[in-house]
């Protein structure tokens, strides 16, 4: 095949390619990229009793680990609503660890 029929040939087909691709974009759905909510954790100032109160927010259901500098530390359940909350615990710096993400409590 000479050159100018393989143009006369291929040409239309390649053209062709170029207006079927962004149609086919086009006709995909769109769905937006799953973002998960930054999970947050603070803790409040301290009480009349000397102590504090933790919670936080955006983790998944199910256990955490929280552990702080004070020397507390224990499983919590996370609620289905991706909170916690922690009563009357020692002043100090907290961690809540699930699964391979740790977040740092702040307050």
């Amino acid at each position: 095949m000479n050159r100018r029929t393989r143009l006369l040939v291929l040409g239309p087909l390649v053209a062709a390619s170029f207006v079927a691709a962004p149609a086919a974009l086009a006709a995909a759905p769109y769905t937006p990229p799953t973002v998960l909510p930054a999970a947050t954790c603070s803790t409040s100032g301290v009480l009349d009793n000397g102590k504090v109160h933790l919670s936080g927010g955006g983790f998944t259901p199910g256990p955490a680990y929280v552990y702080g500098s004070a020397g507390f530390g224990g499983t919590v359940e996370i609620a289905q609503n991706g909170g916690f909350q922690v009563m009357n615990v020692p002043p100090g710096t907290y961690t809540v660890r699930q699964g391979g993400e740790l977040t740092q409590c702040s307050g």
